[in-house]
């Protein structure tokens, strides 16, 4: 089989080359990193990184292969995968087909061959930027370099939301009703609901307050998701009625800056965002440090936040960033990081355990 030549434009004007992997398609996206070792399916299958492609710092990348069951939603949204080598097959006893094959029923374009760590720094040092994977033989780097600044990562919520509700039933015993505000959620999110008793509706961006207060539900999830959370304005008026309820509220990654938003503090772009498994938060209250998966480009600013309305629950221990909510209103808190993706071996889940003894206290009793 013929190698074809790929090429990776940044809009700095570098220039990477190396060999094609998956579709041959030229795509435009925004060029992210992440620090992972594995989890590459859930990265692609996360639909938080729609309109962005991937940098895998780490050098081997498809060891393990593909399988069903890993899925993080029910297509890949990544719009790009650049690799320093491709393993040609997965060795693992669930493996049902190769990374390389993947890319390719799945019309992602990818490059290996790349030296990810040069790559890396450069989106780390200058922040990430836009960038073009082509295998053309000829092009205009002046064309290309239009073409890149004139991309924008834009109203991604509703390119990955669901348009119908879907109900997803409880593992055993149905506890709790929650409804899931779907602004790009991941499966394992639903998942650590269903585990706890809890049955799952899960419903598009657009669904208003009060359609989901007269639900009947016992609490309500805000979802992660791709994009620039400040454009979601009507997202963050309808979540403006939600806190003045009393409904029990957990946010997640998007859904944190969203519910922030939404009760008056404001966001910031990060220079080159919080994309990895290996990511230090230290929890305020239980004064200790987890290692957290994280997926984000933006982030509540500190200083915006109203003390009269929320605290500080969780910090960034790399760079001091906020990393969860407690707000002062009854039930309701969020945080920046993914506690369903279990990065390491004192994971927080523990933030699902609250969020369903908040439900259970909200509705006055034990479930």
């Amino acid at each position: 089989m013929i190698k074809m030549k790929a090429a990776l434009i940044l809009a700095n004007g570098s220039v990477f080359s190396g060999v094609s992997i998956g579709s041959t398609q030229t795509r435009v996206c925004e060029m992210v990193f992440n620090t992972s070792m594995t989890g590459y399916q859930e990265i692609l299958t996360d639909p938080s990184y729609a309109g962005q492609g991937v940098v895998m710092s780490y050098p081997l990348i498809g060891n393990y292969g593909i399988n069903h069951e890993d899925n993080e939603s029910s297509r890949p949204w990544a719009e790009a995968l650049v690799v320093r080598r491709l393993s040609p097959r997965g060795s693992n006893f669930r493996c049902e087909g190769s990374l390389g094959d993947y890319l390719q029923a799945h019309n992602i374009p990818g490059i290996q061959g790349v030296d990810t760590r040069a790559l890396t720094k450069i989106l780390r040092s200058q922040g990430s930027m836009n960038g073009m994977l082509t295998c053309a033989e000829r092009f205009d780097l002046d064309e290309v370099l239009q073409q890149l600044n004139a991309y924008r990562v834009e109203h991604t919520v509703f390119r990955v939301t669901r348009s119908q509700p879907e109900v997803f039933p409880a593992c055993g015993e149905e506890r709790l009703h929650v409804a899931m505000l779907d602004y790009g959620v991941k499966q394992n999110m639903i998942e650590c609901l269903r585990r706890r008793g809890c049955k799952v509706t899960v419903l598009p961006a657009s669904t208003s307050a009060a359609q989901v207060l007269a639900g009947g539900y016992d609490g309500v999830m805000l979802s992660n998701g791709p994009g620039d959370p400040a454009e979601n304005t009507a997202i963050i008026e309808e979540l403006k009625r939600l806190y003045a309820s009393e409904l029990p509220l957990f946010g997640v990654c998007l859904g944190h800056q969203l519910l922030a938003l939404a009760t008056g503090a404001q966001t910031g772009r990060l220079a080159y965002g919080h994309r990895g498994g290996n990511h230090p938060v230290r929890d305020l209250e239980k004064g200790r440090v987890y290692i957290t998966s994280q997926n984000h480009g933006y982030m509540v600013l500190t200083e915006s936040v109203d003390p009269s309305v929320a605290e500080i629950s969780h910090i960034n221990v790399n760079d001091g960033t906020c990393e969860g909510l407690r707000y002062k209103r009854p039930y309701c808190f969020t945080t920046q990081f993914h506690p369903e993706a279990n990065a390491g071996p004192k994971d927080t889940e523990y933030l699902f355990n609250r969020f369903i003894q908040n439900m259970i206290e909200y509705r006055g009793g034990d479930r």
